[in-house]
């Protein structure tokens, strides 16, 4: 059984609860699909666990953002990211260079028979959102079906859910929390360990058995999180606030 993670955004709380969960389960591997840092108080530790955990981890566009410059990012999400880049630049030089090393050679896909792993989308790995509205737009939903061949794993927006080609989208609570692979191709977005946006503030990964998705809720205490975030300038209050209502 595999574990799929994404978008921790320097969340040290959230991810080492979620690692604290997996290990409940009988999972062989964890797969991340990208943004392990921006927005967060703890870009190094989450860089560490996620090199030392995951088998496979692809780049997010805030992993990106810090190997380069930020593009098409809101003035807090710059902030954070130059932020977030000056704490990878200070302290322990080895331990730097292991890490730009790591967000340096990161892969945008990952294909694996019938599955497609990706941050975004499978258009544009990198930087696509699919949101759940969008299946209102069949161009743009029949576009990036004709690009997977069965199944897609992906993150960035931080809310959870299966997309099917009949361009119908799943909440986890609608399939209560379980999905079953078939002949459909489906895009399952496997929401956010750091910062939930679907208005529930637990984080969220999937297991993947043979076909069978779960979707897993994890408490964590993001107050403490919240508390790292408000003394950083650089990092926006609302950084932290919306930890609270998973928004």
């Amino acid at each position: 059984m595999r574990a799929i993670i994404s978008d921790i955004h320097g969340n040290l709380e959230a991810l080492e609860a979620v690692f604290a969960d997996i290990e409940q389960q009988d999972v062989s591997e964890v797969y991340c699909l990208g943004d392990v840092i921006g927005y967060g108080p703890n870009p190094r530790e989450c860089i560490d666990l996620v090199m030392d955990r995951c088998a496979l981890t692809i780049l997010g566009n805030h992993d990106q953002a810090a190997l380069f410059d930020p593009e098409g990012f809101n003035a807090g999400a710059e902030r954070a990211i130059f932020w977030t880049r000056s704490v990878l630049e200070s302290g322990d030089s080895k331990s730097n260079e292991r890490r730009w090393e790591f967000l340096g050679e990161l892969p945008r896909v990952r294909r694996e028979d019938d599955f497609l792993f990706v941050h975004g989308s499978a258009r544009n790995p990198l930087n696509e959102y699919v949101f759940p509205e969008d299946i209102y737009n069949q161009r743009k939903m029949e576009r990036i079906f004709s690009l997977v061949e069965k199944y897609c794993f992906q993150g960035h927006t931080h809310i959870p859910g299966v997309f099917t080609e009949q361009l119908n989208f799943l909440s986890p609570e609608e399939i209560e929390f379980h999905y079953e692979l078939g002949e459909e191709k489906v895009l399952l977005n496997v929401g956010s360990v750091g910062q939930p946006r679907d208005g529930d503030p637990r984080a969220c990964y999937v297991l993947l058995n043979d076909k069978q998705v779960q979707y897993r809720r994890v408490q964590y205490d993001f107050e403490k999180t919240i508390e790292k975030i408000y003394p950083i300038p650089e990092l926006d209050k609302f950084l932290g606030d919306r930890l609270r209502e998973g928004r």
